[in-house]
């Protein structure tokens, strides 16, 4: 799902000739820079900072040999996607990449940028030569492209509510927070937004620039919540790559500081820890934080890695896998003036939604790895290990089982599986899922408590983003929805969570808030409601599910 790895490209290469900035290929200053900001939004999702790729899944551009072949088809991999097996530097790749949303001005722009950086070198793209070869793909024009990327009808309510449209975002969106009183949304990078549910107003309050210092190094936030006082936390992670003898992952809490014309300001930090910066697209950083029934705060800390493998480039990543406060739940005293982080619990790969049920059992929702083990569902419990990267879902432990490079597991130390899934929906038509469909990456969580009728009292609501990967590791599409999750209690064996759909499909849900009586919003990311039909992404919105009233 989302992984800090995402971060922004600072780095090109110029030299100075004739009096005019140029790069060696002749590319101009002004069309690297618009390419790198491009590539920073569009592309360094899946193909990282240097162009490294995440192999097996995604290839590197880093002198690729493909890359060095037919210029138009490297425009069509832009205008309309790519799916099916190629070759890159002899390993091969067989993934689906969605067309990006780009004008010709655009493609000429990120593609010139990447097949001049990281010891690639070619003549700058033209916007005419992408045109011409854009006419050629599925979608001839920008326009047609545009039109595919259009919001999406929204699904059918569930019997009892109604569902509207609130507001459509201007940017990309990582957290909804409120406290009764107030909604927030949390821009991905870094600005935070007051949102009027009832007008569809949307205003920018904080600024990203007020508090972030993008020169350190480039970073993403993932996290917000709000305090019973009325003060905001967000979380950053900021990729650090000088001064430092490894990249690293700097994480910092902020906290405003006072109240501006009745609302939250100034961002202050309250806590900073860093750790060596994953490697290979896999470092999912710090995201959800929000306050437990005992008072404290609670914070998810994701993996660096995709299964505990250790491996990276010598010279700028840390030689390790997991470390002390990577894959796990920490939990802090939020009145403390010199807060210390403690471990709550362990083994969790990358929960970035968590919640209690109405008897406060705290339950992580996390994102299991490229190998198709399921998406795992846990009770929380302080001082208990759930088993990553030595055990996997209800999978059997075992040295070198799925990877090669799954270690054995510590002595002594006993594991706690997930919850199981009895379906009907989220995959639980198999029997013993623990917990969800593969791939189908379960973002944000709440509680419905007793203000939520029937159909969903007592029950989780647990949004979806979607698979991100392909055949083989996802046949079908799984995810783009909204489930709920009511958890029995056990008798004598695990626990299990009848899952039921409530929305679907929605476009790549993140987030789920409660703002009143029966009523939620939910984050949707960008605009697709599928990945097999391969088109890009632009901000999606926000919409208000709510319970008819009598």
């Amino acid at each position: 799902m989302f992984s800090v790895a995402r971060f922004f490209p600072r780095v090109f290469v110029i030299c100075v000739a004739v009096g005019i900035v140029r790069t060696a290929c002749g590319a101009d200053a002004g069309l690297m820079v618009r390419g790198e900001k491009i590539y920073a939004e569009k592309c360094l999702l899946c193909h990282q900072q240097s162009g490294q790729g995440a192999p097996p899944v995604f290839p590197p551009l880093a002198k690729s040999d493909w890359l060095e072949g037919d210029r138009v088809r490297t425009i069509k991999v832009l205008c309309e996607g790519l799916s099916g097996p190629i070759t890159v530097l002899n390993q091969t790749y067989n993934n689906v990449m969605p067309a990006q949303v780009l004008d010709d001005a655009e493609v000429a722009a990120v593609l010139t940028y990447v097949v001049n950086s990281w010891g690639n070198k070619a003549p700058a793209f033209t916007e005419k030569e992408v045109a011409a070869a854009r006419a050629k793909t599925k979608f001839p024009t920008y326009a047609a492209l545009v039109k595919s990327t259009a919001y999406q009808p929204l699904p059918k309510a569930p019997a009892g509510f109604t569902l509207r449209e609130v507001v459509q975002l201007p940017e990309f969106c990582t957290r909804l927070a409120g406290d009764g009183r107030a909604v927030y949304v949390l821009g991905q990078n870094g600005g935070v937004f007051a949102l009027d549910v009832a007008a569809g107003a949307l205003v920018p309050m904080i600024k990203p620039e007020e508090y972030l210092d993008r020169k350190r190094g480039d970073l993403v936030t993932l996290g917000m919540t709000v305090d019973g006082e009325g003060r905001l936390w967000v979380v950053s992670n900021q990729k650090l790559t000088k001064d430092v003898p490894v990249y690293t992952n700097e994480v910092v809490i902020w906290r405003t500081s006072e109240m501006l014309d009745g609302r939250p300001a100034k961002l202050r930090p309250w806590f900073t820890t860093s750790y060596g910066q994953g490697v290979g697209g896999m470092n999912h950083g710090v995201s959800h934080l929000a306050f437990g029934p005992d008072g404290m705060l609670y914070v998810s800390s994701g993996s660096r890695t995709d299964g505990g493998e250790v491996r990276g480039d010598p010279d700028h990543f840390f030689q390790g896998a997991e470390v002390e406060t990577t894959a796990c739940v920490w939990r802090f005293d939020p009145k403390a003036e010199k807060p210390e982080l403690e471990v709550y619990a362990r083994g969790i790969r990358n929960p970035y939604g968590f919640a209690w049920d109405g008897e406060g059992n705290l339950f992580t929702f996390a994102n299991g790895p490229d190998y198709s083990a399921p998406e795992e569902m846990d009770l929380v419990q302080q001082g208990r290990h759930y088993g990553f990267p030595f055990q996997f879902s209800n999978w059997p432990v075992k040295p070198g089982f799925p990877y090669p490079h799954t270690p054995p597991p510590p002595p002594g130390v006993t594991f706690t599986g997930p919850v199981l899934n009895v379906g009907p929906a989220g995959g639980g038509t198999r029997e013993g899922l623990g917990t969800f469909d593969p791939h189908s990456c379960p973002g944000g969580a709440i509680w419905c408590g007793e203000d939520f009728p029937a159909a969903l009292r007592g029950s989780f609501l647990v949004t979806r983003f979607g698979n991100l990967l392909g055949p083989p590791a996802a046949p079908r599409d799984v995810g783009f929805d909204l489930l709920s999750v009511r958890v029995a209690k056990p008798d004598g064996g695990p626990r299990r969570a009848r899952v039921e759909t409530v929305l679907a499909p929605l476009a790549r849900p993140l987030d789920v808030l409660r703002v009143g009586a029966g009523r939620v919003l939910i984050l949707e990311y960008t605009r697709p409601v599928t990945f097999k039909d391969g088109v890009g992404w632009l901000p999606g919105r926000i919409l208000e599910l709510a319970a008819e009233k009598d």
